[in-house]
């Protein structure tokens, strides 16, 4: 799979860039900038893929990625209403040696934390996805006022989890993503239709053995729970499109409507009928 370089400009008049909502959940866009990016999103849920990373997140994610890391957007394959703000800004955007004034050292810290991707939750994500949400409707100077009071919450924050153990884009990991990348495109094209762990294994050149321990080491479960993972996921995504029980359960790969009901409701910790009627109403 191709790493696309996303060229960034930032916005008229501020030495950054502010996105709400690009749209693009029916792009599969597994791109890299060597700009910083701080990515609020707010929906159902999706897949959060930060390098060699792959996780779902639930209801909203804040993550804050270091330069030139491969990521898919947050809101692929997301089918309701989603909404995102996105913060893309250079290392120097306040000029060269901003990051060594004493006053931002810890700032400083939160720019190479980020090499690895990095995930916030709790009051955290809750307060600076509301912030993050009023920047749009600033003039820019107020923007900048208030990333930097971001950057600070973010920076003195424990609730946060490290996505990478090395740093995301160093070279000895780029044929882990690639293989990876090929991985998650399997099982995006095969989802529903009973993705074979021995046919993924040889396609990306590893035993069968030595692949499980592979993706167990690389996504922190197994291919078969991840396959279920991403089957609920789209799950909802059908449910939230008024489709019926019935008709998810089939349409994402599932043979036995008992067996689905069983897993939705470990996975999401309600049945499929209750969260459609919870959602639509």
């Amino acid at each position: 799979m191709k790493i696309i370089r996303e060229e960034i400009i930032p916005s008229a008049g501020s030495s950054f860039k502010v996105l709400l909502t690009p749209g693009l959940n029916d792009t599969f866009l597994w791109h890299l900038h060597p700009e910083y990016e701080i990515v609020y999103v707010e929906g159902t849920s999706g897949t959060r893929h930060v390098g060699d990373h792959t996780s779902v997140y639930e209801g909203s994610d804040l993550v804050f990625i270091g330069p030139n890391i491969p990521h898919l957007n947050f809101d692929y394959g997301v089918r309701t209403e989603c909404e995102q703000v996105i913060i893309q800004m250079k290392e120097n955007f306040l000029g060269k040696d901003f990051l060594n004034l004493p006053e931002f050292a810890p700032i400083k810290t939160l720019f190479e934390r980020s090499h690895h991707g990095l995930s916030f939750s709790g009051q955290t994500k809750k307060a600076i996805g509301a912030q993050l949400k009023q920047l749009p409707d600033l003039d820019h100077f107020d923007q900048l006022i208030l990333l930097l009071q971001i950057l600070r919450i973010l920076a003195a924050s424990e609730e946060v989890i490290t996505l990478n153990t090395l740093p995301a884009g160093n070279k000895s990991l780029q044929k882990e993503q690639h293989r990876m990348d090929s991985i998650y495109k399997y099982v995006e094209l095969h989802y529903d239709q009973n993705p074979d762990v021995n046919v993924i294994a040889e396609h990306v050149n590893l035993t069968t053995p030595a692949f499980c321990r592979f993706f167990r080491k690389n996504a922190k479960m197994t291919f078969t729970d991840f396959v279920n993972v991403y089957r609920i996921n789209q799950a909802k995504n059908l449910l939230l499109q008024n489709k019926t029980v019935s008709e998810t359960c089939f349409a994402v790969g599932f043979e036995s409507l008992s067996y689905f009901n069983k897993l939705f409701k470990k996975i999401v910790n309600e049945n499929p009928s209750d969260f459609r009627k919870k959602y639509l109403s």
